[in-house]
């Protein structure tokens, strides 16, 4: 039997998928056991005991000077940019997605514009914000925006002209304007292109909430990483690394489970 005819069954699906997890937690742990043997005052690879002192410190104690939870507050601050962000963006580019694959004015207008636009470095952009818009969450969020929003107009542009003509010459031919067309014809089948848009930008907006938060803020997942980095605290840095590893695969995992329960079609329809 050829391999690319070799299906792995459920069971051995989730055992394949664990191998490659369980030999890099081997490797971290040989590595750090060989390191901490010759200096044990090493902190370029903790051990899994000290990681977790940190963790508990961070996480479920109250910190001294603020009586905040670290790790918690941290995070509501990342998320609270990040998912503003996004949600902006989303509506960006629905929009103008649509207007622009819809309407050859629009397109002829707007997509020069936003071809090259989307071709600027936005971490480039990081200063100007920080000098036209101050320290505070707005050049946070609209870096975010700036650097999500122009790449997902582009890319449901192209869904939209991807909709086989067809069917917008029927709902022409049915007497519907261009309104209807929009939210009756186009709309519905580019919400879970739309989804799958916003998966792919999950990562870039980590990274851009990362680096703002990294230059100028005093809370933040980002901030806390640069701010012990100081300090070669690994034992905190890797947690806090996992753990926005660990939301962003949530918030992907979310995203899938939305599109799978709000357009069941659309699986069925693209296998086909």
């Amino acid at each position: 039997m050829r391999a690319i005819n070799i299906r792995p069954s459920r069971g051995w699906h989730v055992a394949l998928a664990a191998v490659p997890f369980v030999l890099a937690i081997a490797a971290y742990m040989v590595g750090s056991d060989l390191r901490l043997a010759v200096n044990p005052a090493d902190k370029l690879l903790p051990a899994f005991g000290t990681i977790a002192e940190a963790v508990n410190q961070y996480a479920f104690t109250a910190d001294q000077r603020t009586g905040l939870y670290l790790l918690w507050s941290d995070t509501a601050a990342s998320l609270y940019r990040l998912l503003t962000a996004l949600t902006i963006s989303t509506a960006i580019a629905l929009v103008f997605g649509v207007v622009t694959g819809m309407l050859p004015v629009a397109a002829a207008t707007l997509s020069p514009f936003v071809a090259v636009a989307s071709m600027i470095p936005c971490l480039a952009l990081l200063p100007i914000l920080f000098i036209v818009m101050g320290l505070g969450e707005a050049s946070k969020i609209t870096l975010i925006v700036v650097g999500t929003a122009l790449k997902l107009v582009r890319d449901i542009a192209q869904r939209v002209e991807e909709i086989p003509r067809e069917q917008i010459i029927k709902a022409q031919t049915l007497g519907a304007s261009s309104w209807q067309i929009a939210t009756r014809v186009v709309t519905p089948q580019i919400l879970p292109r739309l989804i799958d848009s916003l998966r792919l930008e999950i990562g870039p907006a980590w990274l851009f909430l990362i680096a703002a938060e990294a230059i100028a803020s005093e809370s933040g997942l980002g901030y806390r990483i640069f701010l012990v980095r100081r300090y070669l605290s690994m034992d905190v840095i890797i947690p806090y690394v996992l753990w926005i590893t660990l939301l962003a695969f949530l918030m992907d995992w979310s995203l899938r489970l939305l599109k799978r329960r709000a357009f069941p079609w659309f699986e069925g329809a693209r296998a086909s």
